[in-house]
């Protein structure tokens, strides 16, 4: 593992927070070894800093009880989704007290006729689509995962339909918060646009909890499409399934999906999800539109795509195999770790624009193999976004070493080519040494924003900004 940066402790201060909400709380707040533990690490590769105790609100209320009283002792609050955030984001490098949102899992109002729900933290994204499958309605963003809304929108999460329906904050129209003080601020009304003041609810959007805790969201939805077909293309080359990507996209095809993967990951996918898929890179796509116009839709991309020596393209509308590919990208994770089962997945990612990701992509391969790294690639290709998944033996110096060399390089690669350092993993621990170099004076600014809402810094101290 590697070790992250620790900050003071407020010893004195986190006994007596601790203290009181066990006399207001009960059984709500745990402090076994095991669960704090539990809430202190997740998939990420940074060694476990764990809370000291863990909170279970049910109500807005008793966050802001829990704030208020962690704000009179001058400790940290950390909050909890579901716990599968990749870059630190949930580690207690000052201690303190987690907040587990788990039970705050209800999803309070759906306005079919506005096509928006209003739903508290702890809801997952899995949950929510099962509750409105019987309206006729989704919630479109898709992480992988089946993370929690407010983590979702916590880190401003994105997925395999972002090109299509967007990220987070293209959905989220209001939100419920507890600031540093214990104060309740609702950001919007459930209008779908407003011009009324600064835009708090993007600001909080992608916060990390480093500004306030989010008690309920209101969100956009989707009506379910008519039709939906998927297909499959496979390549001789990632740079020729990436240039297929930029004039698919450049066309104007309206699709929902396209994802990346590239041969390791594709031979991981045939072994873990007993697939038959070519052992080459590999796209997927999925269409969501009429009958005719999905089958349309899908004609186009295959006519660019043998333009680009695409073969064996395939496309199906039967959902029992639509869903068959997509289960097997969504389990790309524990299907890499197979390839090499003695190490750890070291999963990094970074967005550029669409028309140098063959290029990112391609610099990216070569450079792993260089340095004898075992790097499967997928991607969010039609937003320019991707991620490597490095298969690292951590008890090898060595190797960890050649782990940080690449991710600092593929950063700063983005970087250089106008992209991003994290198109959707978030900062956390793991990205802040990047932010700077990629926002330059911006981050004073951020800091500027850090310090007016949370002035004694207890709200997730130690994510994204140096303080």
């Amino acid at each position: 593992m590697v070790q992250a940066t620790t900050l003071p402790r407020n010893e004195a201060g986190i006994k007596a927070a601790i203290d009181v909400l066990k006399q207001r709380l009960g059984e709500q707040l745990q402090t076994g070894q095991a669960i704090r533990e539990q809430h202190g690490h997740t998939t990420t590769w940074i060694a476990n800093q764990a809370p000291d105790a863990v909170v279970f609100p049910t109500s807005t209320e008793e966050v802001a009880e829990i704030v208020k009283v962690c704000a009179d002792y001058g400790v940290p609050v950390i909050p909890f989704g579901t716990g599968t955030s990749l870059e630190g984001h949930v580690n207690a490098p000052a201690g303190g007290i987690c907040v587990d949102m788990m039970r705050m899992d209800k999803i309070l109002t759906v306005h079919a006729e506005d096509l928006d729900v209003v739903v508290q933290p702890g809801v997952t994204r899995e949950q929510l689509n099962t509750y409105l499958r019987d309206q006729g309605l989704f919630f479109p963003i898709d992480p992988g995962a089946n993370a929690s809304l407010g983590g979702m929108a916590a880190t401003r999460a994105s997925g395999t339909n972002a090109v299509r329906y967007g990220t987070m904050k293209d959905n989220v129209l209001a939100l419920e918060a507890v600031m540093a003080d214990g104060g309740v601020i609702r950001t919007a009304q459930r209008a779908k646009k407003s011009s009324a003041g600064y835009d708090m609810t993007r600001l909080l959007v992608g916060s990390e909890g480093t500004l306030g805790l989010i008690t309920e969201l209101t969100l956009r939805l989707q009506g379910i499409p008519e039709a939906i077909r998927s297909a499959r293309c496979a390549f001789r080359s990632v740079d020729d399934a990436c240039r297929a990507v930029m004039m698919t996209i450049q066309y104007g095809i309206q699709v929902a999906r396209i994802e990346m993967l590239d041969t390791l990951s594709v031979q991981a996918a045939n072994a873990y999800s007993s697939l038959s898929l070519p052992e080459m890179p590999l796209l997927l796509l999925e269409f969501h539109g009429s009958e005719a116009g999905v089958v349309e839709q899908a004609d186009t991309f295959a006519q660019i795509a043998e333009d680009f020596g695409g073969f064996d393209i395939a496309a199906t509308s039967t959902a029992e195999e639509r869903n068959a590919l997509w289960q097997a990208r969504h389990d790309m994770y524990w299907a890499c770790l197979q390839l090499r089962t003695d190490a750890k997945g070291i999963s990094t990612d970074v967005c550029v624009p669409i028309s140098r990701l063959a290029e990112c992509v391609s610099s990216a391969r070569a450079k792993a193999e260089d340095m004898g790294l075992l790097a499967p690639m997928v991607g969010h290709v039609g937003d320019g976004n991707f991620h490597a998944l490095l298969l690292i033996d951590m008890e090898s110096v060595d190797e960890r070493e050649k782990a940080d060399i690449y991710m600092a390089w593929l950063n700063e690669l983005a970087i250089e080519m106008d992209g991003t350092c994290t198109g959707e993993h978030g900062i956390g621990q793991g990205k802040r040494p990047y932010l700077k170099r990629e926002l330059g004076e911006t981050t004073r600014y951020m800091a500027a924003i850090k310090a007016a809402l949370d002035p004694e810094n207890i709200m997730n101290p130690g994510k994204i900004l140096e303080m």
